[in-house]
């Protein structure tokens, strides 16, 4: 790969900061491919969008859950994979990949879903790259059956990994994933409590650059208010010299059906990240709800989510009010740094008090006694509270959930962007849509 000049290293962090500071949201994909001509071809065609993006090499399943024999065997056998297998390519395979792509106005992240992300942090660092994302609870929950404790373990040794691994000179970079929890159906207090949590625990292992994630909900107006709850949040409780912004991922949830439906809800994350005051956006196209996209699908995506950002107007201050996200969130926050001050131990006991508890996760170690549910002013609510330091909206006592309703719940987004309420009304699927990956290791990924 093309060496840097000195003092020219691309660092993640500060290229979003510099990026928010001149007035300019940073646009992302969610791209990975395993043939590293494709990937390559994704970056170029990334960078050379009509709009101000970060580039991104997604890793395939087989990497993500540490079968690393598997991702070799389909890599040699010619396999089409749902990512790119980082620690499966050679060094110069990769740094092949990102030659001459790779520089100090276009930085990379490593995006992955790892419980246990130790392989995928040594390979990225041997390529010469030092930002990914996570998290000890956010890739550990919703995912799988990893027991909590033993992924909180494998994060403080990824921790450690990127902090002392990176080249001199740089600012090594890790994003929680701790906003995206599940990604739907979960009040925005937890997540936001969540993400600054896990910023909390890298700070804790040695990283001095952060991002705190949030994924757009079911009500803008709530949304926007999680989300300066979140940076308010990173002000009062991350150390100042930690580098640190916002991002905002377009819904997680049931996406649109319809091209026009799916644009609209893009555009609409990319005006809420401004008004907010996000950083960085990860995108969604307008493909999601039937396949993986192409590269075509995600520059048009960026390119729509940049032209959005720009006719948005940036607010100004806050008013400093609290909200309530805003109130929950520290509540929760407070609980768990209550517990003990090393958070490799607070957060598996908070899971195991229930002070912190996911609605809908089914994972052995989520308590499984919380419910979310949406009001009729389409803002989530808690229904139920478990033993979290939060109280429950009486609201939901007038409509206890059932399957019809946790159904419409699931489709609120899709549906009224749309223009359906009932997801019977919605088409068929065709199975001609699909681009051909056959393969178990071919599914989408949750990053």
């Amino acid at each position: 790969m093309t060496p840097h000049p000195a003092g020219q290293v691309p660092s993640f962090g500060a290229f979003v900061t510099a990026s928010a500071a001149a007035g300019r949201l940073v646009v992302q994909p969610r791209m990975g491919f395993g043939d590293p001509g494709e990937m390559r071809a994704g970056l170029a065609r990334t960078k050379a969008a009509t709009a101000h993006t970060a580039g991104t090499l997604t890793v395939d399943s087989y990497t993500r859950v540490g079968d690393l024999a598997g991702a070799r065997a389909a890599v040699a056998e010619g396999t089409r994979l749902n990512g790119y297998p980082i620690a499966t390519h050679s060094r110069a395979t990769t740094r092949a990949v990102l030659d001459e792509l790779y520089d100090p106005g276009f930085p990379v992240q490593v995006r992955h879903g790892s419980a246990r992300p130790e392989a995928i942090i040594r390979a990225l660092l041997t390529a010469g790259l030092d930002a990914t994302e996570g998290g000890p609870v956010s890739y550990c929950l919703p995912y799988g059956r990893t027991p909590l404790r033993d992924s909180v373990a494998a994060w403080v040794r990824a921790c450690g990994l990127l902090a002392e691994g990176a080249r001199p000179g740089t600012t090594p970079h890790l994003e929680s994933f701790g906003g995206c929890l599940l990604g739907q159906l979960c009040p925005p207090s937890l997540l936001v409590a969540t993400s600054l949590l896990e910023c909390l625990f890298f700070v804790r292992y040695g990283l001095r650059s952060v991002s705190l994630s949030y994924a757009q909900q079911t009500h803008p107006g709530q949304d926007e208010e999680a989300l300066r709850a979140l940076g308010r949040l990173a002000t009062e409780f991350l150390p100042a010299d930690v580098e640190r912004h916002v991002v905002l991922y377009t819904y997680m949830g049931v996406y649109p059906h319809t091209e026009r439906g799916a644009l609209r809800l893009l555009e609409d994350s990319a005006r809420l990240a401004v008004r907010a005051g996000a950083g960085r956006l990860i995108v969604k196209t307008e493909a999601e709800a039937h396949r993986i996209p192409t590269v075509d699908e995600n520059v048009r995506a960026l390119e729509t989510a940049a032209a959005a950002a720009a006719l948005e107007e940036v607010p100004g201050p806050a008013d400093g009010a609290d909200s309530e996200v805003y109130l929950e969130a520290r509540a929760l926050v407070e609980a768990v740094l209550d517990l003990h001050p090393d958070l490799s131990r607070a957060l598996p006991d908070a899971f195991a008090r229930g002070l912190l508890d996911v609605p809908f996760c089914l994972h052995p170690d989520n308590p499984g006694r919380s419910l979310g549910f949406i009001d009729p002013t389409g803002r989530l609510r808690w229904a139920r509270t478990g033993s979290m330091p939060l109280s429950p909206d009486a609201a939901a006592d007038a409509a206890p959930l059932t399957a019809d309703g946790l159904l419409a719940a699931l489709w609120h987004v899709a549906g009224r962007y749309d223009g359906r309420r009932d997801p019977a009304d919605d088409p068929p699927e065709d199975p001609a849509a699909g681009d051909g990956r056959t393969h178990p290791s071919a599914a989408p990924l949750p990053v």
